[in-house]
């Protein structure tokens, strides 16, 4: 925010795949989510990077609510002459993407800014040719003003990538558990419920906020995700697999964290059992889990 997808998990009153806000306490439960977010969608991020309609290959690009980094060093690699800045309100998460960096030698191709893109003012992020917004901007506690900040940060022509999750990504078949068939579903409609109140914005029509952001919408995708953990077409011999199970497990014990008030107690217990990973019914016993979720990108141009 995301993965995230900072594309982050729900943590309280946020999507996991957001990183434009963060608790400190659990950043580092929520860094390894978004590190995760990264591994499992690594294939669809580089589609989404690859599709961007550039006029020319941008050489200055902000990356807003970069999380740990997985839009910065997709950028990094689609676009190999260019600089990234790096904004979070996240010191920690930032610390891990300059790690990161520096284990890939790009240390002086990204720069790091903390800030907090709710407040009045934005630090100085320079007239960038391209700016990237993964799963941060449904946070935002005043999309518009964001955006016409964004429009105006750009350089003329420049791009703005909007990407967004259609909403908390789902892992089991529809007859799971046994014991309580439909869970995942009823525990996302309770979600859905406690978002609809606390991030409002979640799952917008763009397209409409960027054009009277003063923003030409050049074009919209959607890319459907569907990752099974059997799934060994990456010749990854099984670290797919295993990367599924660890997204789920994170992912849906930041999701309980959001639903636990509002479930049935039978749904709780079969949650928890899910959960236990030294348990018999745990989620990392199952071969039958699956990343499944669409990603949308909408690229608005300044061409004022």
């Amino acid at each position: 925010m995301t993965h995230a997808h900072s594309h982050t998990h729900d943590s309280h009153t946020r999507d996991s795949h957001d990183s434009h806000t963060h608790d400190s306490h659990d950043s580092h439960g929520e860094a390894e989510i978004l590190d995760l977010d990264a591994q499992v969608l690594a294939e669809h991020l580089t589609a989404l990077t690859g599709w961007l309609p550039v006029q020319a290959p941008p050489r200055r690009i902000v990356d807003l609510g970069s999380g740990t980094g997985t839009g910065t060093f997709a950028l990094l690699d689609r676009f190999p002459e260019a600089h990234i800045t790096a904004v979070d309100t996240s010191a920690a998460h930032l610390q891990r993407l300059r790690e990161k960096a520096c284990a890939r030698g790009a240390e002086g191709r990204v720069r790091t800014v903390q800030a907090d893109l709710d407040a009045p003012d934005w630090p100085d992020l320079g007239s960038p040719d391209l700016v990237w917004a993964s799963a941060s901007m449904h946070h935002m506690a005043d999309p518009g003003r964001a955006l016409k900040a964004v429009h105006d940060l750009l350089a003329p022509g420049g791009l703005f990538a909007v990407v967004e999750l259609s909403g908390f990504p789902r892992f089991l078949p529809g007859t799971a558990p046994e014991e309580r068939p439909g869970l995942e579903e009823r525990c996302h409609e309770a979600s859905d419920r406690f978002h609809a109140e606390h991030v409002p914005h979640r799952g917008a029509d763009w397209g409409p906020k960027l054009t009277a952001a003063g923003f030409t919408v050049e074009a919209e995708r959607a890319i459907t995700v569907d990752i099974s953990n059997t799934d060994g077409s990456d010749g990854s011999d099984g670290s797919r697999g295993e990367a599924v199970g660890a997204y789920a497990l994170g992912s849906l014990r930041r999701l309980r964290h959001t639903v636990a008030g509002t479930l049935a107690p039978e749904d709780l217990a079969a949650l928890d059992r899910l959960l236990d990973t030294e348990g018999p019914g745990s989620l990392l016993r199952r071969d039958d889990l699956a990343v499944r979720t669409e990603r949308t990108v909408w690229a608005a141009r300044r061409t004022g």
